[in-house]
């Protein structure tokens, strides 16, 4: 493992986890995010933000988002340079400038070393991906006081970002920075507001309220409607763990100064132990939110659900048409029969796109694995292991979003989420939440969340398999079988053909 402190050149050319995407208004131009583990240590959880530049019918890059390391930093010294720099996220304004907030930390395991826990920083790129700067004149958003990556106490986490993209909307590019601040059992949501594009930022302020949404929120998704209103959802996590977790969704109507009180979309049955059955790897963030473009008001959220009589996760979705006042009944949204063996579904994404656009794309393990090099010997023909990502169409015509067809698998393989189980130079390559090697049980990563796009012709999904073999060679002979990014796109069957 690299020394905290030091600085060592390599590729980032293993596991690329977790990753979201975004459209550049007026084209078919995308811009992908993604965790990029750095060489052959993604069983300690090194790694930094890459971003994939996805031009119309032009080859795609990957670069790393510059700014956070020794190397584009020019200095070991922490900070700027940090050990990591994670949880991707993106968003365009109407000029075509990209912008993510960045969570940068430095990953010290042990107790002894005092530096900058992490910080909230935000960048932009007007290239599409392939540079950034970092905003707000260079100066963190939020910056943690010196304390180690395992001390607990004010720890920032869980940041997004929106943009408001609304031609004409008297806060036309504004940028809306939110993450949350973990502090022992209490968690609560920051905001941050630029209104020229990126150059400075408001004093991040507190949003939430204990007394209106319990102690621990996070799990943040802010979006900005057709009204150029802002609304942030979030997960509320009680202090008696057996209780279920409730989603939130508030409102603001004056630019993020102030939000309206939370209204309870949803109750959410969550996992007892964090991690789905027949696996090793974590579950991940527990919804998904987006708001219409087309229609003032209108909201979608969709969230996993855990079923404890069943033992199995559902897809839901719910949706508000008159401004988060209101919600409606929960549909689940994956339609397989679990007659005979229960599956999950999980960790859906939800977009909003032009014309009353929707859609829900969900990881789906209803299909048996199959008999495949990139499958381990002992998983082929088991269900509930191997997963697929599934689509939902659907369409709001202004009453309300309706589903359109069933559910369509967009994966062209079933993937494996026990690889890579491989090895190289004595060190597995498992992407490993506990940092640690072999990888604790439940503790293997595959990404908390993927990305979901709609562009006024396509459906865009950017999410995880291992299915493909890397170039890198495993210990013993053969290729590393590395989580990568698989970028699907779908056209809207509410588009006629050749429109």
């Amino acid at each position: 493992m690299p020394l905290a402190g030091t600085c060592e050149t390599g590729p980032y050319n293993a596991n690329l986890s977790e990753s979201w995407i975004a459209i550049k208004p007026g084209t078919e131009d995308l811009l992908g995010t993604s965790k990029i583990f750095f060489h052959k240590y993604s069983t300690f959880y090194m790694f930094h933000l890459g971003a994939i530049t996805m031009p119309e019918g032009n080859p795609r890059t990957t670069t790393q988002v510059q700014g956070y390391d020794c190397e584009s930093t020019g200095t070991q010294a922490m900070p700027p340079s940090w050990t990591n720099n994670t949880d991707p996220n993106v968003a365009f304004d109407t000029k075509g400038r990209a912008y993510q907030v960045t969570l940068p930390f430095n990953a010290f395991w042990d107790k002894t070393k005092l530096h900058p826990n992490g910080a909230i920083d935000l960048s932009f790129s007007d290239d599409l991906g392939k540079t950034w700067v970092k905003g707000n004149g260079g100066k963190d958003l939020e910056q943690s006081p010196n304390a180690s990556a395992k001390q607990l106490g004010h720890v920032e986490d869980k940041q997004w970002i929106a943009v408001n993209a609304i031609p004409g909307s008297n806060n036309q590019d504004h940028v809306y920075a939110m993450w949350s601040v973990f502090n022992g059992g209490t968690t609560k949501i920051r905001i941050a507001v630029s209104r020229d594009r990126g150059k400075t930022f408001s004093k991040a302020r507190t949003i939430t309220a204990p007394s209106q949404t319990g102690p621990s929120n996070t799990f943040i998704y802010p979006s900005v409607d057709a009204a150029g209103d802002v609304y942030v959802a979030f997960a509320s996590f009680p202090i008696n763990p057996n209780r279920p977790v409730t989603l939130y969704v508030s409102r603001s109507t004056d630019d993020g100064v102030s939000f309206s009180p939370f209204v309870a979309a949803a109750t959410v049955g969550t996992l007892p132990t964090g991690a789905l059955p027949d696996t090793n790897f974590r579950d991940g963030i527990t919804e998904s939110f987006a708001t219409s473009p087309t229609y003032p008001g209108h909201l979608y959220l969709t969230y996993e659900d855990w079923d404890a009589e069943e033992g199995q996760m559902d897809v839901k979705f719910t949706q508000s048409t008159d401004a988060g006042r209101t919600w409606s009944d929960p549909k689940i949204v994956n339609d397989n029969n679990d007659a005979d063996t229960p599956t999950d579904q999980f960790q859906p994404s939800v977009a909003a796109g032009p014309n009353g656009a929707v859609a829900v794309a969900f990881y789906d393990r209803r299909a048996p694995c199959p008999n495949d090099a990139s499958v381990l010997p002992g998983n082929v023909g088991k269900t509930n292991i191997c997963i697929d990502t599934s689509l939902q169409v659907y369409k709001d015509g202004g009453a309300g979003a309706l589903p359109v067809g069933g559910n369509s698998r967009i994966s062209e393989f079933s993937w494996d989420p026990n690889n890579p189980a491989q090895r190289v130079d004595g060190i597995g390559q498992m992407a490993c939440a506990g940092h640690n090697d072999p990888c604790p049980q439940g503790t293997a990563f595959i990404g908390d969340y993927f990305g979901l796009a709609i562009s006024n012709k396509n459906i865009y999904a950017l999410f995880v398999s291992t299915h493909y073999p890397s170039n890198v060679t495993a210990d013993g002979g053969g290729p590393v079988y590395y989580q990568q990014q698989i970028l699907s796109t779908i056209e809207r069957p509410d588009i006629p053909p050749g429109s």
